[in-house]
């Protein structure tokens, strides 16, 4: 098999519907996990608003979460290198008042 062949048979066809490519916003991550998994809940809290609503659930093995991590960090310091660094401004507490927090 020549490697040509080899890269096409690798090649995955990722395709992404309109919706989804609009994206949602969010301003705030929440991660739990249990010994099988890890689900991170992004829900977009607006200033001066007493209730937000998760937006999105991801549900990841321990080994994505782990690759996720390392490939977030390489991209936030490729950006870092490019256009300086991210500043972290303190953010007020979040209450954390919502959902289960049950183990899988």
């Amino acid at each position: 098999m020549s490697q040509e062949a080899k890269q096409n048979q690798n090649q995955l066809n990722i395709e992404i519907d309109e919706k989804t490519a609009d994206g949602t916003y969010a301003n705030l991550a929440i991660i739990n996990h249990s010994i099988s998994e890890f689900v991170i809940d992004f829900i977009n809290v607006m200033p001066g608003s007493p209730k937000s609503k998760v937006k999105s659930r991801i549900i990841l093995t321990p080994q994505h979460a782990k690759r996720l991590a390392k490939a977030l960090a390489d991209n936030v310091k490729r950006f870092e290198s490019k256009n300086g660094e991210i500043k972290d401004y303190e953010q007020p507490p979040i209450p954390m008042n919502f959902g289960p927090t049950g183990q899988a």
